[in-house]
């Protein structure tokens, strides 16, 4: 155990969201998603798992300790639902509600087509698949910076 750090990210996780830098992107899937396939194509080339937890427990855990890019409109994202991509499923409710409160004021996700969505998957630096079961739990996180202090 570490003091200050969320006991839900393992430490393949936590050396994944080090290594990182500005602009990298990290996919969060459910279990459904094609996780193994395409975390191969990745920068990091191998899965994370946070097998137990769903998909907002892992997004609190992972912002937790990751910061959110501020410069741009993708700093987060959705996968649209197929013919109905306006609709927010429960399970993307409680993903935005997690960071809106990293963020300390509402910030909403972008949405991304499915296939559109698993091609951007591919070109992430790592994926990790949580053990959410309801569909339409994936998102994109795009990492930003922390300032130096004043």
């Amino acid at each position: 155990m570490l003091k200050g750090i969320d006991n839900r990210l393992n430490a393949e996780v936590l050396y994944v969201l080090r290594a990182m830098g500005h602009g990298d992107t990290l996919v969060i899937a459910d279990t459904n998603f094609p996780s193994d396939s395409v975390a191969r194509a990745t920068v990091h080339g191998d899965l994370l798992r946070m097998d137990n937890l769903t998909a907002a427990e892992a997004m609190k855990a992972v912002l937790s300790v990751l910061p959110l890019d501020t410069f741009v409109d993708d700093f987060a994202a959705r996968m649209e639902i197929v013919g109905d991509p306006g609709t927010i499923p429960p399970v993307q409710a409680e993903v935005q509600r997690a960071i809106d409160a990293a963020e300390g004021r509402p910030r909403p996700m972008v949405s991304i087509e499915r296939f559109d969505f698993y091609d951007r998957a591919r070109t992430a630096y790592a994926v990790i698949q949580t053990g959410e079961r309801r569909f339409y739990g994936c998102f994109i996180l795009r990492k930003g910076v922390i300032p130096p202090e004043a």
